[in-house]
């Protein structure tokens, strides 16, 4: 379970991703926070709503979180002094972003990265580690924010950190907000393959009452419910067995509704002869 938490201490170069790499792999010692309670405060989390929050983005314009409500938000967190997690938890998502693209649609569903260490993590530093990782999603947002704003919203999605020398001690967590900004689902660990992410988007994109969807967004859930991770590849599929199992339940209902009919109409009495 060390792997999941930034053992901060190590600001950046090779030697500092190489220790990093060990400390993930044998421990490290004594973290500034308790990682069985740091779970149950993120899990405690899930349900709660979040507030509309002010930051400013990697390019400098002032952005609110309520404008990215209506959709799904991928919430991450990092700060960009990080020498090893926090590049790979991003560095991850991007890959596994890119898949959920593919997926659900470019539309689909927002990213959003907030960088905790608010005396560092500046406009120009979070532009800075999104091209780094050659990240050039506009639905993916880099932000800066004051130290009231990041904690705000830290506890309300169950993010705990703490500072310690040379860095921070920190769950990576990703956060699944649905579309009305309410935890869904939390994603733990620096790295996850694809389904992890795409499945809860997934069954948000599903949820919503079909009396409430067009025809075009009820052939969009069908195509969402008939694709399936294929590992080898590393990209969901059509999976056309799916279709097959809904057209022969569809056709066993059909038969058995005419057969009922049929029973029905041979029961009813004929017409009465005339006198």
């Amino acid at each position: 379970m060390a792997a999941r938490f930034l053992r901060g201490r190590l600001r950046s170069g090779p030697l500092a991703a190489a220790v990093a790499t060990v400390l993930s792999v044998i421990g490290a010692p004594a973290a500034a926070l308790d990682e069985a309670q740091a779970l149950a405060t993120s899990q405690a989390a899930i349900g709660r709503e979040t507030g509309n929050h002010r930051f400013t983005d990697q390019d400098g314009r002032p952005l609110e979180l309520a404008t990215l409500r209506g959709r799904p938000v991928v919430l991450s967190y990092i700060y960009t002094s990080c020498a090893f997690i926090c590049p790979t938890l991003t560095s991850s998502l991007a890959q596994v972003v890119r898949v959920a693209r593919e997926t659900l649609g470019d539309g689909a569903f927002s990213v959003v990265t907030v960088g905790f260490d608010t005396r560092v993590d500046t406009p120009e530093r979070m532009r800075l580690h999104a091209a780094e990782r050659g990240i050039r999603d506009p639905r993916w947002y880099f932000l800066s924010g004051d130290e009231a704003e990041v904690a705000a919203l830290a506890r309300e999605t169950g993010f705990v950190y703490a500072p310690v020398a040379g860095g921070f001690d920190h769950l990576t967590q990703v956060t699944i907000l649905d579309s009305a900004g309410r935890v869904y689902q939390q994603v733990y660990g620096p790295e996850f393959q694809p389904p992890m992410l795409v499945d809860p988007l997934k069954r948000l994109a599903l949820g919503m009452p079909v009396a409430e969807r067009p025809l075009a967004d009820l052939l969009s859930r069908v195509r969402l419910l008939c694709t399936s991770y294929d590992p080898k590849s590393g990209r969901y599929r059509f999976d056309y067995s799916l279709i097959l199992e809904i057209a022969i339940g569809l056709s066993c209902a059909l038969l058995v509704l005419g057969f009922v009919l049929r029973s029905w109409r041979q029961g009813q009495p004929g017409p009465r002869p005339r006198s």
